[in-house]
């Protein structure tokens, strides 16, 4: 991301407002990227990143793994960042031609078939319940080893048991704990990860 005056200025709010914190910087550049995206400080208590998740992420889109995303908001936010780095494919569940299955959503039912032809992919869910839950599903059968999650959906109803059983599954992830998420939150912590994967791997990969 290119940053302009107005940025820094509210970066170092930001900065100035988080004070103190446990986050490794890496981290702390992926939280302040969601809470410039957003304008909501909760989010540096509820962002959660598993062992090793931006390492994982890092190396995997230095070795333009293929991105799943759920909705094309997602898609349309990271895509730029994408394009002008690694160039890895992006695919949205939503654009999956898929025959339609009783009981599940066009998201759902779109990442299942991706994550059946790109199993070791990276999975980016920002808005489906529905489509976190099918994928959560599919890593406990053994059926997908995603490089890296992450997981923003909002919800009110099973998404923080859907996030905590994700956190089970020892996948690399990065995810929202309770009710809190969007589209923007998951586009805003994967192109944070592409500034810090291309400022790690850029080079080795022109």
């Amino acid at each position: 991301m290119e940053w302009h005056v107005t940025d820094a200025q509210s970066l170092r709010v930001i900065d100035s407002e988080i004070g103190d914190h446990s986050f490794s910087p890496s981290e702390y550049e992926i939280v302040r990227r969601v809470i410039y995206a957003t304008a909501d400080f909760d989010f540096k208590d509820h962002i959660h990143f598993s062992d090793q998740a931006l390492q994982s992420g890092a190396a995997a889109l230095a070795a333009r793994t293929t991105i799943i995303v759920d909705v094309p908001m997602v898609q349309v936010g990271i895509t730029p960042a994408i394009q002008h780095t690694f160039a890895n494919p992006v695919y949205c569940s939503m654009d999956a031609l898929t025959r339609p299955q009783k009981g599940k959503s066009q998201a759902s039912w779109g990442v299942e078939t991706l994550a059946q032809r790109y199993p070791e992919g990276i999975f980016v869910i920002g808005a489906s319940e529905a489509a976190l839950s099918t994928l959560v599903d599919l890593i406990d059968a053994e059926k997908v080893r995603p490089a890296l999650v992450v997981a923003t959906p909002a919800g009110f109803i099973e998404t923080a048991v859907i996030k905590d059983r994700l956190q089970d599954t020892m996948v690399p992830h990065v995810r929202i704990n309770g009710r809190k998420g969007s589209p923007v939150v998951a586009a805003a912590i994967v192109n944070g990860l592409v500034d810090l994967a291309w400022q790690a791997y850029g080079k080795e990969n022109p």
